[in-house]
């Protein structure tokens, strides 16, 4: 297949709403660096962009905590965002903002052009309005109880302790973040993208266009949905920040944030051009470009399936590929802002950067070890261990091994210079060695182009592996030690040593180029110290082996990485530890805090005949097991003697009481409840229990003890 003119690479806009994490980081934005630093170094024509996406509910959200506003917050975070990126070595061709104008224009003109080709549709629908703050609630400002797990600080539209999708419909007992109080249902109207139109162009263009090529995890993803038939779906919403609907009958309506995020790849591509006085049209309307996402795998919907049929729509390229990474855990945990169980990368920065001379080299490390990790097919996890080993046991004894060993025997045997490859003295090893540097530049490149950027590491630090191997085996120092009368190594020892760092010098300038797009800043330290150009890193110099002349003089060795010491890794695993300890007491403190109201009685419910009630059948067991379901807080799984069976029932009393306080309890059971599945477990009965003021559960049980199974009535 023919090269493409040219690339248009972008990575998720992050949210403008607070710091971001590793897992950020290595999901979009590392793996896009890396690609854009490969396809640069080949010298292709390519333009790299990202920007903070500062619209959405998760900004006014933001500022509400922080007593600000929404304009504040991104202010705020944005240049810190950009700046972290920088420190760590993300070189964006551009870094805009979807609060600009050019993107409010953009942004606008794209929807006139669906809407006005009869791409959109209108509907009326019943959505949830806070009377006393006289507003339309975006999902995000209603919180409820779980029907999942029972958590009550579930959002309208994800349970953050189960992570089940939710809409607010289905949450139990909906209240209004804003005010506090149950909010209703009020009529309004709303534009929608037809997705259920786009089914057959989506099928026919993700699964049999590019179900081969791309990554079996998004295009598994992108089935799903097609298969469970698609739905219209919202792409304005009633509040007060964001870009305005540009229709007259739309007062008070913003376009909804997935819909203007994605087309911030555009503004921010005008904007480049304007920057650097070209023109950015080729770039989203030539197809010969090819156009490359990088997102984490929560964004696939969004990449693969809504903004694909907008850009068709709009008459824009659609992607070539979205290589989608899965999540990134930290030390045995999924990682949760909310929580506190995260490492920002501007913490990072501030311990591993900041503070220490040169600390570019620990920007690498950090690079270095995510992309070992990198999760492209699967989940993985970051540890504080397996981040100090990665260091400490390959890029300090291999990597920088290798380069460092070079350097001092050069220095020591050569006099500092570049020796001469003496071609008629080659022996196996020699040219064994010369067919390893050739072959990894097209291994290398190969994995990149797939994307396969965790291997293409690997293949770096074997080829640093196998200098050593070689430099060890030919062992120049033991050679030096053959010498004639004069005490001077003889003149054909000499040769042979030649030959040995002659080669492992051309070696190291051959792994700075191969270790440029994961390791930026130690690639530019070994340019200096062999007092060459940045011109040296084009992909067309890998493999060759003439890139040092002979008699160069080079620098004296310098370390590229230190080793990380145990203390280190210690104090970093406290201080996670310490934050979420610290992030548990704050929330205990915030419900202990909050003032507890009685209850009231509630209501009779209306009358019933006796044959109604004849119909309950009530029965005294006792329960001879209990246990925690597995992620559901308020469920306890039960074994209940009957007397004539034992039964598993399922109760929401986890938080009332411990498994292990109950076992042995009489309790009163509805028996002839029709079974109910539960988190997966099916309950064949209800436990009766009474309700205090104080919304304490007490149970309904016998004064006496009873037979199990005995009747109440």
């Amino acid at each position: 297949m023919s090269q493409p003119k040219r690339y248009l690479i972008t990575a998720a806009l992050p949210y403008a709403n607070g710091l971001k994490h590793i897992g950020h980081l290595a999901g979009a934005y590392l793996p896009a660096d890396i690609y854009v630093r490969y396809l640069k170094a080949q010298k292709r024509d390519v333009v790299f962009v990202c920007g903070s996406d500062e619209h959405g509910t998760a900004i006014p959200i933001q500022a509400m905590k922080e007593g600000t506003t929404a304009q504040a917050i991104i202010d705020k975070y944005h240049p810190i965002i950009e700046q972290n990126f920088k420190d760590l070595g993300i070189q964006f061709d551009i870094y805009h903002r979807t609060s600009a104008p050019i993107h409010h224009e953009t942004a606008q003109e794209f929807f006139t052009v669906l809407n006005n080709n009869g791409d959109l549709e209108t509907k009326d629908s019943e959505q949830y309005y806070d009377e006393e703050a006289k507003t339309f609630l975006a999902d995000r400002y209603i919180k409820g109880t779980c029907p999942n797990c029972g958590n009550e600080n579930a959002y309208g539209d994800q349970c953050e302790k189960c992570g089940t999708a939710l809409s607010p419909d289905e949450l139990i007992n909906p209240v209004s973040t804003l005010s506090g109080k149950p909010p209703v249902k009020k009529a309004t109207k709303h534009w929608y993208l037809p997705l259920n139109r786009h089914e057959d162009f989506l099928r026919e263009w993700i699964i049999k266009e590019h179900g081969n090529d791309w990554r079996s995890t998004v295009v598994g993803q992108c089935k799903s949905w097609i298969d469970g038939g698609l739905q219209p779906r919202a792409v304005t919403r009633d509040l007060d920040w964001g870009i305005q609907v540009p229709l007259p009958d739309a007062k008070g309506k913003v376009l909804y944030v997935w819909f203007d995020a994605p087309i911030g790849y555009i503004s921010a591509t005008k904007q480049w051009a304007i920057d650097n006085n070209k023109d950015w049209s080729p770039y989203w309307n030539d197809k010969d470009t090819k156009l490359v996402h990088f997102i984490g795998k929560d964004n696939i919907v969004f990449h693969c399936i809504i903004f694909p049929v907008m850009l068709k729509l709009h008459g824009n390229i659609l992607p070539a590929n979205v290589p989608a990474n899965e999540f990134m855990n930290l030390e045995g945990d999924k990682m949760s802002t909310s929580r506190n169980w995260k490492l920002d990368m501007q913490d990072y920065i501030d311990d591993f950067i900041n503070k220490e001379n040169g600390g570019s080299q620990m920007a690498d490390v950090l690079r270095y070890y995510l992309t070992t990790i990198a999760p492209e097919t699967k989940d993985s996890e970051f540890t504080w261990k397996g981040f100090q080993d990665a260091n400490n046991s390959e890029l300090v004894s291999i990597f920088g091994n290798f380069v460092n060993r070079a350097f001092v025997l050069m220095h020591k045997l050569c006099g500092g210079k570049v020796p001469t490859y003496h071609a008629d003295l080659a022996d196996a090893a020699d040219n064994k060695l010369i067919e390893d540097i050739k072959a990894a530049k097209e291994t290398i490149e190969s994995l990149l182009e797939q994307y396969k950027f965790r291997d293409a590491l690997f293949e770096v630090i074997d080829l640093a592996r196998k200098g050593n191997k070689y430099m060890q085996d030919k062992a120049p120092w033991i050679v030096a030690k053959q010498t004639g009368e004069d005490g001077n190594t003889t003149e054909s020892a000499q040769k042979l040593i030649d030959n040995c760092l002659h080669l492992c010098l051309q070696l190291t300038a051959n792994l700075a180029i191969f270790i440029h797009p994961f390791l930026p800043f130690t690639a530019k330290k070994m340019l200096h110290l062999m007092k060459v150009v940045e011109k040296i890193l084009d992909w067309e110099n890998a493999g060759s082996l003439k890139l040092l002349s002979v008699g160069y003089t080079l620098r004296a060795p310098e370390l590229l990485f230190r080793k990380i010491e145990d203390d280190e890794v210690k104090a970093q695993v406290e201080k996670l530890q310490a934050a979420a300890k610290a992030k548990d007491a704050e929330k205990a403190q915030a419900e202990a805090s909050k003032p507890v109201a009685e209850k009231a009685p509630a209501e009779i419910k209306p009358t019933i005949q006796f044959d109604d009630f004849a119909k309950i059948d009530l029965r005294v067991g006792k329960i001879v097991s209990a246990e925690k379901v597995e992620k559901a807080d308020k469920l306890l799984k039960l074994q209940v003697d009957l007397g004539f069976e034992t039964r598993t029932i399922v109760s929401g009393i986890a938080m009332h009481f411990k498994p292990e306080e109950i076992v042995g309890k009489q309790v009163t059971v509805v028996t002839n409840l029709a079974p109910r599945k539960m988190r997966g477990i099916e309950s064949n009965g209800m436990i009766l229990m009474a309700e205090d003021a104080s919304g304490k559960l007490h149970f309904v049980n016998p004064d006496n003890e009873v037979n199990a199974g005995a009747g109440v009535s």
